[in-house]
């Protein structure tokens, strides 16, 4: 099979694959572009292939020396759940992001005939707006996002007062937030979160590989009560928005309200930073993770997961609600915390 360069080369000589030179270029695109999102970044190229080992296609096009569109994709091929090309695994938005139709329709043509080339089951765009309105899609996700009042105490004010009364449990526990700049207390409470709901667990390399590729706009929060660990979250920062992306609290965080505590001390810390956009990410419909996104006053807003099928026959169902997965769950809740942690990276990989 030849190479990426030789693929593009030979059959879709309008569209380039990112070389290492380009990142700068690339991101100044991401940045300016008003479709771009945080995981359009370069970083993400870095960041798939060394944590979890895929072959990625970050294609971009070009006029008179200018990016005009990118498309970030990467390929996950698993015995288990499939072969796929997706814009972006991993990333709860990604698809086609351009200035002009003719760059839009340059990358879509190009990840058509990548994804034919590759013979893989589907191609997955995931968009904020439909764009391709006759492929097959999941109405499954929608995410969440608000704006940040500029002052602290109208964002107090106008979290619903069930929820309020939560955030302010954390604070008259004296419950404390500290930036770490190492992912080893965040991965401790991660960690001990998504056994308890059965999911298995990234690497600890994953974070690593994130907090080192996206610096300072990877932030580390960690929550404490008299030194002890109580919830941590690892949130991205982009342009004027903060996006809160993985999370979770140890045993004590239920009865000290650890969470709530959490969201708000982030919320408080990025309004005085004058950030504008609280974004929540994406939760599945008639989730408690939806539900309590809803509690804090954000209303779910739809996103957009569109399907080219290619092999398969029908748009993949990897996602904890399938019942299939559910006597799974129910084993990898019982199993010890050292072991699910050594086996679920091998397993999440693939899951994109």
């Amino acid at each position: 099979m030849p190479d990426n360069n030789e693929f593009f080369s030979k059959n879709l000589t309008d569209v380039a694959i990112l070389p290492t030179d380009k990142f700068q270029d690339w991101d100044a695109f991401v940045m300016s572009c008003p479709e771009a999102t945080f995981f359009h970044r370069a970083g993400w190229k870095q960041v798939i292939e060394q944590a979890f080992g895929h072959k990625t296609w970050f294609l971009y096009v070009e006029e008179n020396g200018q990016i005009q569109g990118v498309l970030p994709l990467a390929e996950v091929n698993s015995l288990l759940f499939g072969h796929s090309l997706s814009a972006l695994p991993f990333c709860v938005y990604g698809g086609i992001a351009a200035i002009s139709d003719d760059a839009r329709i340059k990358l879509d043509q190009a990840a058509q005939q990548l994804a034919a080339y590759l013979k893989v089951d589907y191609l997955e765009y995931r968009h904020f707006q439909p764009f391709h309105q006759d492929w097959p899609t999941k109405d499954l996700y929608v995410t969440f996002r608000q704006k940040i009042a500029p002052d602290v105490e109208q964002n107090m004010l106008a979290i619903p007062r069930k929820q309020r009364a939560m955030v302010r449990k954390g604070i008259k526990n004296q419950l404390q937030g500290t930036i770490d700049q190492d992912t080893e207390r965040f991965f401790q409470a991660y960690s001990t979160s998504v056994h308890r709901l059965g999911t298995p667990v990234f690497s600890r390399k994953y974070f690593c590989l994130l907090k080192t590729v996206f610096g300072d706009d990877c932030e580390l929060l960690v929550i404490t009560k008299d030194e002890s660990i109580v919830s941590a979250v690892m949130s991205f920062y982009f342009r004027e928005e903060v996006l809160p992306y993985y999370g979770g609290g140890t045993d004590l965080a239920r009865g000290l309200a650890g969470n709530d505590f959490m969201y708000w001390e982030l919320m408080r810390r990025a309004c005085e930073r004058g950030y504008q956009i609280f974004d929540f990410g994406r939760s599945k419909q008639g989730t408690g993770s939806y539900n309590f996104k809803r509690n804090w006053g954000f209303e779910p807003q739809p996103l957009f997961y569109e399907y080219q099928l290619h092999r398969a026959q029908v748009v993949p169902e990897h996602n904890p609600l399938n019942p299939k997965y559910q006597l799974f769950i129910k084993a990898w809740k019982k199993m010890p915390l050292s072991i699910a942690n050594l086996i679920g990276p091998y397993i999440v990989k693939n899951l994109g």
